[in-house]
């Protein structure tokens, strides 16, 4: 075994010349060469001694540059670091979780009797009767309760909102 890495060795500066020529980047060559000779060691009992190693090698070099070109042509290339913007680009919020967050922040800023009415009826989806048992109120009352809190509420979250008149 020993011979067969001594030998190997001495391959190296061949091998890297060739896949330098072979992916025109001395990175990507070194790599090339890096998997060429770790494939070649775990393989080493498929050499046969009757042939030149550095053949074998060249083989090997070759084999594993053609499955890395199919590997590349089925996934993308990755961005070079250098050519990525200064700041990753977000992800444009969506309008519906603005338009969600809006209506959380406005529900904080009603009363409590109100906010508790509004939850139960419209985030619990509770019915007006059910609401008004968990509260221990009257009906008649949740529903001020819940006119008093949707009022405001709409002022709220539609204060950019452009003023649209009917036409007819």
């Amino acid at each position: 075994m020993s011979r067969f890495l001594d030998e190997m060795e001495t391959c190296v500066p061949a091998l890297r010349r060739y896949a330098r020529a072979l992916t025109h980047n001395p990175d990507l060559a070194d790599d090339l060469v890096q998997d060429c000779l770790e494939r070649a060691i775990r393989k080493g009992h498929l050499w046969k001694p009757s042939g030149p190693l550095r053949a074998w090698l060249f083989r090997v070099l070759l084999n594993v540059y053609r499955n890395d070109l199919r590997r590349r042509r089925r996934t993308p290339d990755p961005i070079p670091f250098e050519n990525l913007p200064s700041e990753p680009r977000a992800a444009n919020v969506q309008p519906g979780r603005l338009a969600l967050a809006e209506t959380a922040r406005a529900m904080q800023e009603l009363p409590s009797d109100q906010r508790e009415a509004l939850l139960l009826v419209a985030v619990e989806e509770l019915s007006y009767a059910d609401a008004a048992a968990v509260l221990a109120i009257p009906i008649g009352t949740l529903m001020s309760r819940l006119a008093r809190a949707r009022a405001p509420l709409r002022q709220m979250t539609q204060a950019d909102a452009p003023m649209l008149r009917t036409v007819k």
